[in-house]
C-alpha cells in the first residue's frame, strides 16, 4: 500500500471515486490502481477562487511504480490501540459515576476487561431522556435529573457531536472507531473535522451501553451518587437514592468519577469528605446567530453552494485590551440554541446541530474569560459554581422566569440598548427568548470584552458584526469551574481510590479528550487495583 499526502482534490472530484486523483499522484495509469482509501479530508478555501481539498489517501496498485513522488511513502498496516486482556479480577465491582463520553469508556474498557462495572447515572436513558428535553422545549416541566446536561450520552448527546481535540493520544483512533462501530457515520474516520451530530449521537451511544451490558455491566439510570464512604483514606462504599427514593450501599473495590461540569451537588460532597480540589478557570458570555447562508458564502465564496461543501465553520479567538481573552466555542453550523439549565430557576444557552447540519441558523459561544481570582476568597473553591449560578438566576429573571431566555440583537448590544424583537435572522431557542438588554443577566467585563470581540471578529469575517445576528444569554457551561486533584502518575485522588476523570473533574474538553481520559484512567484503575 502506498499512502499519498497533500493530495488536491477538486469539489467536483470530491464526488466522484477516486481512482483518477491516485493515478495522476502517482503518475501511473487509473487501470494500475487496485483500491483508495480516503484518510484524511480538509477544506482549503484561503483562496475564495480556488476553494477545494486537501487529502491523504491509501492506494493499493498492480505494480509498484519505479519512483514514488515526494509526498508518497509505503505504508505498513496502522497500529490501532485496543483494550488488553487481564485476568486479575478484584472480589468487588468498580463504580462508574456518569455515563458521558468519559464513562462510557471507561465502563466500556472495565467492561471489557470482565470487571462488570456498576454505573450509575442520574438521568435516564437516551429514550426517555429526549422525550423529557423535547416536552421542556416545548414548554413543559422541567427535569432536574434529566436534561441536557444530565442522562445517557452527557452534555455531548445534545450538540454537534464534534470529535475535533488539540491532544495527541494514540487512544483518539480507537475512540473514533469504536464510534464508527456502533453506529456513527463513516466521515468521523477521515474528516479532518469530525462530527456525528445530534440526532445520530443518541443512538450510538445506547449501543455502546448495550455492549457494556452485554459484557456483564450494570447501569442503572435515575440513580444518584450522594455519598462516598471513605475509611482509613480508601474508599469503601458508595450511597444512592433513585427517582423512587430509594436508598443503596454499593461496597466497591473503587470509583471512577465521571460526572459532567454540571454536578454541582456532587462537587458540594466531595468537598464535604475531603477530596482535594481547587478552583479552574472557566468563561461566560452568550450564544450568538447568524444565517448559515451568509457563513458559506463568506468562507466559500462563489463556491457556497457547491454539493461537495457542507455547512461552513469557524473558530475565532481576539486578546482583549483588558488583557482576557475572548473566543468563540462549541460552533454548530446549520444548528441551533438549546436550553440548557440543570437547575430549577435558571437559565443556560447551548448549541447543537443535526448530521446534516441543515439548519437556517449557525451559532456558537461568544466567550469571554473568567478568572479564579475573580472571585472573593472567602467564596472557596466552589465560588465559580456560585459566580456561574448568580447569572444565570438573573437570566432566569430577565427571561420572565419560565425558562424564556434573554435575547438581544447584536447592534443593539453593541449600542448599549435594548432590543424590541428580530429581523433578519429568527431565534432558534426553545422554549422561547425575551427580547431585552443582555447587560443585566452579564458581568461588566463580559459585556465589554463581548463587545470588543465582536468588532475584532468581524475583521476576520466580514459580517459576523451584522446588527441582526442574535445573542441569546447566558452561557456559563464551557467547562467546569473546578478541578477535582488527582495524582498525575496514578490517577487517583488523595482518597485513594477515587478516580476523578473527565469534563467535570477538569481533565478534558469535549466528547472525544473525555472518552480518552476515562479509557486512561479505568486502565491505570486496572493497575492499581491489581
Amino acid at each position: 500500500m502506498i499512502r499519498i499526502t497533500n493530495v488536491k482534490i477538486s469539489l467536483d472530484e470530491a464526488l466522484r471515486p477516486l481512482a483518477p486523483v491516485a493515478a495522476r499522484a502517482l503518475g501511473v495509469k487509473e487501470s494500475e490502481i487496485l483500491s483508495v482509501k480516503l484518510l484524511k479530508k480538509s477544506v482549503d478555501a484561503r483562496d475564495k477562487s480556488d476553494v477545494h481539498f486537501v487529502c491523504a489517501i491509501e492506494a493499493d496498485v498492480k505494480k509498484m511504480p519505479k519512483k514514488l513522488p515526494k509526498n508518497a511513502v509505503l505504508s505498513d498496516k496502522e497500529a490501532v490501540w485496543q483494550v488488553s486482556k487481564d485476568e486479575n479480577i478484584p472480589a468487588e465491582r468498580p463504580v462508574v459515576v456518569g455515563l458521558g463520553p468519559c464513562g462510557l469508556f471507561a465502563a466500556l474498557t472495565l467492561a471489557k476487561r470482565g470487571l462488570r462495572p456498576i454505573v450509575l447515572e442520574r438521568g435516564q436513558d437516551v429514550d426517555r431522556r429526549k422525550m423529557a428535553v423535547e416536552t421542556f422545549f416545548a414548554g413543559g416541566e422541567f427535569s432536574k435529573d434529566s436534561n441536557i446536561q444530565f442522562g445517557e450520552g452527557g452534555a455531548g448527546a445534545f450538540s454537534d457531536g464534534k470529535l475535533n481535540t488539540g491532544i495527541k493520544d494514540v487512544r483518539c483512533r480507537y475512540v473514533l472507531n469504536e464510534l464508527y462501530k456502533f453506529g456513527a457515520p463513516e466521515e468521523i474516520l477521515y474528516e479532518a473535522k469530525p462530527h456525528i451530530g445530534t440526532d445520530r449521537l443518541p443512538g450510538v451511544v445506547k449501543n455502546i451501553r448495550l455492549e457494556i451490558e452485554r459484557l456483564g455491566g450494570d447501569v442503572r439510570f435515575e440513580t444518584k451518587l450522594t455519598e462516598i464512604i471513605v475509611n482509613d483514606g480508601r474508599v469503601k462504599e458508595v450511597k444512592t437514592v433513585n427517582s423512587a427514593g430509594e436508598r443503596k450501599t454499593i461496597a466497591t473495590c473503587g470509583v471512577i468519577l465521571a460526572v459532567g461540569h454540571s454536578a454541582r451537588d456532587t462537587f458540594e460532597m466531595l468537598l464535604s469528605i475531603g477530596a482535594p480540589m481547587e478552583r479552574k478557570p472557566f468563561s461566560i458570555g452568550a450564544r450568538i446567530e447568524h444565517s448559515q447562508k451568509w457563513l458559506n458564502r463568506a468562507q466559500y465564496g462563489s463556491a457556497d453552494a457547491h454539493p461537495a461543501l457542507g455547512a461552513a465553520d469557524y473558530k475565532l479567538n481576539t486578546h482583549l485590551s483588558s488583557g482576557r481573552g475572548a473566543y468563540t466555542f462549541c460552533m454548530c453550523p446549520g444548528g441551533y440554541v438549546v436550553a440548557s439549565s440543570s437547575e430549577e430557576g435558571g437559565v443556560v444557552s447551548n448549541g447543537m446541530s443535526p448530521y446534516a447540519r441543515d439548519g437556517e441558523n449557525c451559532n456558537s459561544a461568544l466567550l469571554v474569560d473568567v478568572r479564579t481570582d475573580d472571585f472573593p476568597e472567602e467564596d472557596g473553591v466552589l465560588a465559580g459554581v456560585k459566580f456561574q449560578r448568580e447569572w444565570e438566576e438573573k437570566a432566569f429573571l430577565l427571561g420572565g422566569s419560565s425558562y424564556r431566555a434573554p435575547a438581544q440583537l447584536s447592534g443593539d448590544f453593541l449600542s448599549g440598548r435594548p432590543s424590541t424583537g428580530p429581523k433578519s435572522v429568527l431565534p432558534t431557542y426553545r422554549p422561547g427568548v425575551t427580547w431585552t438588554n443582555l447587560e443585566k443577566c452579564l458581568p461588566e467585563f463580559a459585556v465589554s470584552g463581548m463587545r470588543e470581540a465582536i468588532c475584532a471578529f468581524d475583521k476576520k469575517i466580514k459580517g459576523f458584526a451584522h446588527p441582526d445576528a442574535v445573542l441569546t444569554g447566558v452561557e456559563t457551561r464551557s467547562s467546569s469551574p473546578i478541578r477535582v486533584l488527582r495524582n498525575p502518575e496514578n490517577m487517583q485522588s488523595d482518597i485513594v481510590g477515587l478516580y476523578p476523570a473527565g469534563e467535570g473533574a477538569g481533565y478534558a474538553g469535549g466528547i472525544l479528550s473525555a472518552a480518552v481520559d476515562g479509557i486512561r484512567v479505568a486502565e491505570r484503575f486496572l493497575k492499581e487495583e491489581k
